[in-house]
């Protein structure tokens, strides 16, 4: 059974930085080996859940307009984890951020993780 497990979402005052890490747990070698892609989600109260950040197992990224130079997404194989690096916040940044890995047995979720900006 793979968990994903995620740590890092906080309150933070506009314009500040965060990290979020998202780490695989509990999984056959096998089933991280073959991960496809990470992602990042995230869902606003009242609003549907939308991804913002997106890495594939070659490397390549990709990130939505609104977040575009302020987020960087990445990946460390090693330790079958994600990561999220937000610059310059903003009071609409504000969401439960999800992590998702695709692999070629399924879709794998995490419990997300509350990020609050405000001063």
């Amino acid at each position: 059974q793979v968990q994903l497990v995620e740590s890092g979402g906080g309150l933070v005052q506009p314009g500040g930085p965060l990290r979020l890490s998202c780490a695989a747990s509990g999984a056959r070698s096998g089933i991280i080996f073959s991960i496809r892609r990470m992602d990042w989600y995230r869902q606003a109260p009242g609003k549907q859940r939308e991804l913002v950040a997106a890495i594939t197992s070659g490397g390549n990224t990709n990130y939505a307009d609104s977040v575009k130079g302020r987020f960087t997404i990445s990946k460390d194989n090693a330790k079958n984890t994600e990561y999220l690096q937000i610059d310059s916040l903003r009071p609409e940044d504000t969401a439960v951020y999800y992590c998702k890995f695709s692999t070629i047995t399924g879709d794998y979720w995490g419990q997300g993780t509350q990020v609050a900006v405000a001063s």
